[in-house]
């Protein structure tokens, strides 16, 4: 694999220990190695406590301020983690430190703080709503953004709809902090300053439009079908039949031990675009099925589905999984050169589904660059030219479906450079 023609370098950090502002240190270092003296652009950076006694607040901090201090001057942003990646390796629930660090000529990258503000009285029913403030609106040429954000404090659902409607098809990238120790706890990172609550991110625009890959992880069963009648999320009948009835009959279909996945696993595919001709997997927009009422022949999805929507049941299972993220990276392999990538994976995936934290990490690197990934760990790792993955487990993956901004679950959302 070459280096791409437009001079982009990346690099990617990863140590592992108790020593956090060691561990920082080492992995900036890695990090900005590969950039051959040239001045980062960008650093994206995750800090993870650890499981069980977790670090101090003041050290996970002061490891994420080291990082900053040794980016120079480039803009840095950063989260607390349930685990990190780089280095083709993840590391969940132990203190460690995943930095990726990429000199983009010709890119220009503005740094972004928006935070939550409560306004009260101001939902249905006079209840207390949260929005974004500081939410800084691309430019003409920006032409993708990677915003980090606290699961707790920050209303991530409106800001993306506030994209789509503002800017119709910019795509937002990134994942929920998902550090342990629940609200309060995660801690976030731009230029320099420490937030608690609220998001950080960064504008990209003025150079070739990074590449986005959003991988839901699921594979259909059964045919598409069209809503005939529903409440909110209440699905009561599909193609004029009990809604209970048809997935009764889908799953009934299928192999028997591929049966007891799909019951494990059931998912509902929405379609984002109903004008669409063919309907393939990146057309759904995946939600979990809650629920299914036999009595009453419905099926409860997680989000709203309106008469009218086309949908397709789905299985979310570590063999379509691993297959839908190869499938979409072929594109992106024959679409030019890689330099690199940040790599949001859900905290569901890694050894959860797949039993191996290195899952998601060595197939993006296998569909971006199979020599690479074919290689033995040392010689990859002494490959100067490998694409250059660094990320972490998020508590929800922020990305693009079918041109619009959605925050999924058990998703890997991918920016490639």
């Amino acid at each position: 694999m070459t280096p791409p023609a437009t001079g982009r370098r990346v690099g990617d950090g990863l140590a592992v220990g108790p020593d956090l502002t060691g561990a920082a240190e080492v992995a900036t270092a890695q990090a900005l190695g590969p950039l051959d003296g040239a001045v980062p652009d960008l650093v994206v950076f995750f800090v993870c406590p650890g499981a069980g006694p977790q670090l101090p607040t003041e050290e996970v901090e002061a490891a994420g301020l080291r990082v900053m201090e040794l980016a120079g001057g480039a803009a840095a942003i950063g989260a607390t983690a349930h685990g990190v990646i780089a280095d083709a390796r993840g590391v969940e629930g132990e203190p460690s430190v995943a930095v990726w660090a990429a000199s983009l000529p010709g890119t220009r990258v503005r740094a972004v703080a928006p935070v939550a503000e409560r306004r009260p009285g101001a939902g249905p029913d006079g209840a207390d709503t949260m929005t974004g403030r500081g939410v800084r609106t691309p430019d003409a040429d920006d032409t993708a953004a990677i915003l980090l954000a606290d699961p707790y404090e920050f209303p991530i659902s409106g800001v993306l709809e506030r994209v789509n409607d503002t800017h119709p098809g910019f795509p937002v990238i990134g994942g929920m902090a998902s550090g342990p120790g629940g609200p309060e706890a995660n801690r976030l990172f731009v230029d320099g300053r420490v937030h608690q609550g609220g998001a950080v991110g960064v504008l990209i625009g003025g150079g070739p439009a990074p590449r986005i890959v959003v991988s839901q992880g699921c594979r259909p069963i059964g045919p598409p079908m069209v809503v005939t009648r529903a409440e909110h999320n209440r699905i009561a009948e599909l193609a004029g039949r009990p809604a209970a009835r048809q997935l009764r009959e889908i799953v009934g279909a299928l192999p028997p031990d591929e049966q007891q996945q799909a019951l494990r696993g059931l998912h509902i595919g929405v379609a984002v675009d109903e004008h669409a001709g063919e309907l393939g997997r990146g057309d759904f927009l995946v939600r979990p099925v809650l629920a299914v009422n036999a009595e009453e022949g419905s099926v409860v999805a997680g989000d709203v589905v309106d008469v009218g929507t086309t949908v397709r049941f789905q299985v979310r299972d570590a063999i379509g999984a691993a297959q839908n993220l190869y499938e979409l990276l072929g594109p992106v392999r024959r679409s030019g050169p890689v330099a690199g990538a940040l790599l949001f994976s859900c905290n569901g995936r890694g050894a959860g589904m797949f039993g191996d934290p290195d899952h998601d990490v060595r197939a993006v690197l296998a569909g971006l660059d199979p020599e690479s990934a074919a290689a033995d760990p040392v010689t990859r790792r002494a490959a100067a030219d490998r694409p250059r993955i660094a990320g972490f487990f998020a508590a929800g993956e922020i990305g693009p479906i079918g041109g619009r901004n959605h925050l999924h679950g058990f998703t890997a959302s991918l920016l490639v450079v």
